[in-house]
């Protein structure tokens, strides 16, 4: 009865910590990066550089935590990404990060806007990108848009950290000087910023109180339409006004034209939806049930489209993993029924399968881990490990029953004989794995959990080895004569032994031979390990390709635009190509990013690892543009990765 009750409890907490534990692609790893943006309007790219960059670098570099910096300065805008070494806090990094900057804000020029200082946490690109594109609308009207009714619907899905904007042009007042009127008129830039700056403010009128009432006062002191801006008065001159519409064009447009983004052709806005990192990266499931309504409440001439989903290569990634799960308990019950050639034997064995793997995530659960590739390939791994013991105590009380015990005498004279050598096998197979968990860096943080997970279930093994297999032994095992198959069974392995036992005997008079081949064989051995490929994880088809792109420094997005309209066409001639786009101005309006989604994968017949190389040859033919192509890295962690984030302002 105890060993149904322990079972039985190790089945249902099992079975209800499964139920909970999170799903994800790998084990949750916090991968940092805090980025420090500061702009000095009109500034150059050396003075950028020299002033805010160099500086700030220096200060950040000697920050806890810093692993490296990578570092942008164009026109205008210092751009600083600060990684963090894989598990450090984010909230100290970016403590440490603040207090840097702060201690040498003093140095940077005055003129300039404070240093904005942010933290990411999780992947470089985001879980999904949607596509919004339309013939008729503007950028900066899809941006509008989305930023009123998609994006604030997105970012209430559970799991969700942010839906971004990326490739968005928020409407802005734009005044386009007139240098020949300004100098007719005797204006000059500083005037009219002066009368934008006096003239355009929010004023807090505050109340009037009386002896029973109380009246709001508020003060009109802002500038609302393009008439109002193009009535502003920049300077008084010979009795007369000088306005704006005198010298300038005013129009209300996109904030900023220094981005674009298109999709097959078309220019486009996208969303890039970023998973918290608590969030399970499946949680795309519950954006996509958003696309019913959104689609129905989108403008007729707005079209929508998934440009890329990485949960397609996480889901196909665990079927494929659950298949193989499955394909090896299979394979171990065939094993098994061969070597005792009795079902009622397999069947002790085969049940320690599911309640090992089942009650393994009650500890999977308490030590905060999740079901992902790493945890999933233990198990798989523990199929075969976690019988040993139920068949070390089966076949130990199989042999008293063949001396003429009775089965509950056999079971548990069987048990008691056969405790020390169960206990010994467990802990010697969990000493192997366990240490893994120990080791530092990338490899520690990905496979603790893997090892710690088929440590724990061979641990589960042999606590049902000692409790329900003798059980079951007393219940279901006979002391019978053999039946036909196993008679079988025992004769062809009997012959099999017999033969090997002839060639043994035959090798071992030629001893000299025999030792020579086995030194030649271990010294290949360290031959073979010197001179393998090494690498942290081979590269694999997750359907897609990038481009990373760079223009020379006299480039505007014109000049991205028309060599971004080439990288499509490049992308199009490959019959995988599913659909592509193209992202500019991404760190800076020199650089650029593009890709192509392909086909799913039992629609073509190359994988993306062939067509990288295909790829960067065709990118290579496109003169008066730098492109290479890249994949995204095998695991979190590794190099070969993103060499950029993907967001742009």
């Amino acid at each position: 009865m105890l060993s149904i009750v322990v079972s039985l409890l190790i089945l249902l907490i099992g079975l209800r910590a499964a139920t909970v534990l999170p799903i994800r692609q790998y084990p949750k790893l916090s991968n940092t990066v805090v980025s420090i943006a500061t702009s000095y309007p009109g500034a150059s790219a050396d003075m950028i550089q020299g002033f805010i960059t160099t500086p700030l670098e220096q200060a950040v570099a000697s920050a806890e935590g810093v692993d490296y910096i990578t570092s942008s300065s164009v026109l205008g805008i210092s751009t600083i990404q600060v990684y963090i070494k894989l598990n450090f806090d984010p909230n100290e990094a970016l403590t440490e990060v603040l207090s840097k900057v702060n201690s040498v804000k003093y140095l940077i020029p005055k003129e300039s806007n404070d240093p904005v200082v942010t933290k990411s946490t999780g992947q470089t690109t985001a879980v999904m990108y949607i596509a919004f594109s339309s013939k008729e609308l503007t950028s900066s009207a899809i941006s509008d848009y989305l930023s009123r009714v998609v994006q604030p619907v997105m970012s209430t899905v559970d799991g969700v950290a942010a839906a971004d904007v990326l490739g968005g042009q928020s409407f802005a007042m734009r005044l386009w000087l007139d240098a020949a009127k300004m100098a007719g008129h005797g204006v000059s830039p500083a005037d009219v910023s002066a009368a934008i700056t006096a003239n355009n403010f929010q004023a807090a009128a505050g109340q009037t109180k009386g002896f029973f009432t109380i009246s709001d006062v508020t003060a009109n002191t802002d500038l609302r339409s393009v008439d109002d801006f193009k009535r502003l008065i920049v300077k008084a001159n010979d009795g007369g006004f000088v306005r704006i519409e005198d010298i300038a064009t005013v129009e209300l447009a996109a904030q900023t034209t220094d981005v674009s983004v298109a999709m097959n052709g078309e220019h486009a806005v996208f969303i890039g939806v970023q998973a918290s990192p608590q969030g399970n990266p499946l949680i795309v499931r519950g954006v996509r049930a958003l696309f019913p309504e959104m689609e129905r409440n989108l403008p007729p001439s707005i079209n929508m489209k998934v440009a890329y989903d990485s949960t397609k290569f996480i889901q196909s990634s665990i079927d494929e993993v659950k298949k193989t799960l499955i394909e090896s308990v299979v394979i171990v019950v065939v094993v098994i029924f061969l070597f005792l050639a009795s079902l009622r034997s397999v069947i002790i064995p085969v049940v320690t399968i599911p309640l090992s793997l089942v009650g393994v995530c009650s500890l999977m659960l308490a030590l905060g881990f999740s079901f992902n590739l790493l945890t999933l390939l233990a198990m798989v791994l523990a199929i075969g490990l976690v019988v040993d013991d139920a068949i070390v105590v089966v076949e130990n009380i199989h042999r008293h029953l063949e001396e003429g015990a009775p089965p509950l005498q056999a079971a548990t004279r069987g048990a008691r004989e056969i405790v020390g050598p169960v206990v010994s096998m467990t802990i010697t197979l969990a000493a192997v794995y366990a240490p893994i968990g120990f080791l530092g860096g990338p490899t520690g943080a990905l496979f603790r959990e893997f090892a710690f997970t088929l440590a724990g279930a061979v641990i589960v093994s042999g606590v049902i080895a000692l409790t329900l297999s003798p059980m079951m032994c007393s219940l279901f095992l006979r002391s019978a004569e053999e039946g036909q198959f196993a008679r079988f069974v025992n004769h062809g392995f009997g012959a099999m032994t017999r033969w090997y036992g002839r060639k043994l005997n035959r090798s071992l008079d030629y001893r000299p031979i025999t030792g020579l081949f086995a030194v030649t064989m271990l010294g290949l051995v360290g031959f073979l390990y010197m001179h393998t490929s090494k690498e942290f994880a081979p590269d694999e088809d997750q359907g897609i390709v990038f481009a990373l792109t760079k223009a020379p420094k006299y480039a505007n997005i014109d000049y991205l635009d028309y060599y971004g309209a080439k990288l499509e066409k490049v992308f199009q001639k490959f019959s995988e190509t599913d659909l592509s786009f193209v992202l500019n101005g991404v760190s800076g309006s020199q650089g650029g990013m593009a890709g192509t989604l392909l086909k799913p994968w039992d629609e073509r017949k190359r994988s993306s690892i062939a067509l990288k190389s295909l790829v960067q040859t065709e990118l290579s033919k496109i003169e008066g543009i730098n492109a290479f192509a890249f994949s995204l890295p095998p695991l979190p962690g590794g190099s070969g990765g993103l060499p950029v984030q993907m967001v742009i302002n």
